[in-house]
């Protein structure tokens, strides 16, 4: 079997390909990876995390025990943890490498293996690719992995149990602003979907104004059927309650709690493009905060309109955080995202971090003194109009990138939408960009089977129609998906 890391780790389905023996054999790979590559002197550590899966605890468990075979001392957190929480007790703690043991917003029969460098972001790719060539030599071996018994290991304090929320929690209360956020004394609904951001916005939060209640938030390892995806098809329980209990917020994060979504009072969801775009404009006037701005292909023009009025530079990156972490660790990045909800601000590790950006969305609200549907409405008036929607088709076979990707940027259209196709970019599967910033993409997902079909533009009915297009040009039909 060929183990491949994508574009944020290894992801398989429980039990077919996420197995024990797997694990075992993606953590050899790991620790051989540490040990030959990123030891300095006689000691190396490795933080470990995981999410509420179905066994992500045991899986983590096996983890810990391999690369506490290893020689390489363990971080094993106590309980489900947010990714960015693991993440940023790697750097604190001074570890050489983190993995957290999720599959992020993917679906419930899958799990995953994250692999997080010193600085707390995600593997590059390179590193990664060093990691499966690792994995290539063990296979070719026999497949023979180290693992000592976990109690052992315990005893031996090979492997030590801790609570990464206190390190990140300091951390977050130094970064945000907390009497901003209390003066906001808003009603807010947490939706953490079953995944590991259960409890997180409440225990920061308990020293304020904020007032937070919190649904979904108890252990259920199938998500009740749903994908732990904070998009609007998936909070229909957080538009329910907002509305019965007559809250002012919703903030929902994904399984592992790297990813916003949000909603205002009046039920409507807020997209991370709009949490991007405000916070970029509420660093800039509210914080005088200065930086580059990073985006994905898949992220909205509004930031570049925002950025070029405080003459900020902005650069556009592929699909996938990592590409992000590049610049925020080389570069001065103000902010830096991507349209899934994957979203982090200067000072911070360069991570994705759903908890951080809820928090800056009360600080939003609490520096405007206004509802979040009034500080949206100014923000389209002033930088808009932009709709956006995005189609996710899923499929029975997997679409060849390369040969798709030539296809549609051979056969560009002229027109779309009634507008001049101004530009054809292939950073990540095709982008068409149109003469009024308007834009289309589409592309395969790196985590799952699907195909995805992204436009933006200035109604609904252009961005239906940019959409079907988008799908009929992919060659799409019934028998596809």
């Amino acid at each position: 079997m060929t183990i491949k890391f994508g574009t944020d780790g290894w992801r398989a389905i429980i039990a077919e390909e996420f197995t024990f023996e797997n694990v075992k054999l993606v953590a050899q790979a790991t620790a051989d990876f540490i040990n030959h590559e990123l030891r300095q002197g006689d000691s190396a550590s490795v933080v470990v995390g995981f999410d509420t899966r179905f066994l992500s605890d045991r899986f983590a468990m096996t983890v810990a025990s391999v690369m506490a075979a290893n020689d390489i001392n363990v971080w094993l957190t106590r309980a489900d943890s947010p990714t960015p929480a693991v993440s940023y007790n790697v750097k604190a703690k001074g570890a050489n490498a983190g993995v957290m043991i999720t599959a992020s917003h993917n679906p419930p029969r899958y799990n995953g293996f994250k692999l997080k460098s010193a600085a707390g972001s995600a593997a590059s790719p390179e590193d990664c690719k060093k990691v499966e060539g690792y994995l290539a030599d063990i296979q070719a071996k026999g497949g023979k992995v180290n693992i000592m018994d976990y109690n052992e290991a315990i005893d031996a304090g090979k492997i030590e149990r801790f609570d990464p929320a206190w390190m990140y929690f300091e951390h977050l209360n130094e970064l945000l602003d907390m009497d901003t956020i209390s003066r906001s004394e808003t009603l807010a609904i947490a939706d953490p979907m079953f995944g590991s951001g259960r409890g997180i916005f409440q225990s920061i939060l308990a020293r304020t104004r904020v007032e937070i209640e919190e649904i979904r938030g108890y252990m259920n390892p199938g998500f009740q059927g749903i994908h732990p995806e904070p998009i609007g098809q998936n909070l229909a329980m957080l538009m329910a309650t907002i509305r019965r209990e007559n809250a002012d917020l919703g903030l929902a994060t994904d399984g592992d709690a790297d990813r916003i979504g949000a909603m205002d009072r009046n039920g409507n969801f807020v997209d991370p493009h709009s949490i991007m775009a405000l916070s970029l404009r509420h660093l800039v006037e509210n914080r005088e905060m200065t930086g580059s701005v990073v985006k994905t292909v898949s992220t909205t023009a509004m930031l570049n309109r925002i950025a070029s009025q405080y003459k900020l530079p902005v650069y556009e990156t592929p699909v996938g955080f990592n590409h992000i972490a590049d610049y925020m660790i080389n570069d001065d990045v103000l902010i830096g995202g991507e349209e899934s909800g994957g979203i982090s601000i200067k000072g911070h590790i360069p991570e994705g971090d759903g908890i951080l950006m809820g928090l800056l969305l009360l600080e939003i609200m609490g520096a405007a003194r206004a509802p979040l549907h009034e500080i949206i409405e100014d923000l389209q008036a002033t930088f808009g109009p932009t709709v956006y929607r995005r189609n996710d088709l899923r499929l029975k076979t997997p679409v060849p990138k390369a040969e798709m990707v030539a296809r549609l940027s051979d056969n560009a259209p002229a027109t779309m939408g009634g507008e001049t196709v101004a530009d054809v970019q292939t950073t990540d599967g095709v982008k068409f960009v149109l003469a009024d910033e308007s834009w289309l993409l589409i592309r395969p997902s790196g985590t799952e089977p699907v195909l995805r079909v992204y436009a933006e533009g200035t109604s609904e009915e252009i961005v239906t129609e940019m959409l079907a297009a988008g799908r009929s040009m992919a060659g799409m039909d019934d028998d596809d998906i």
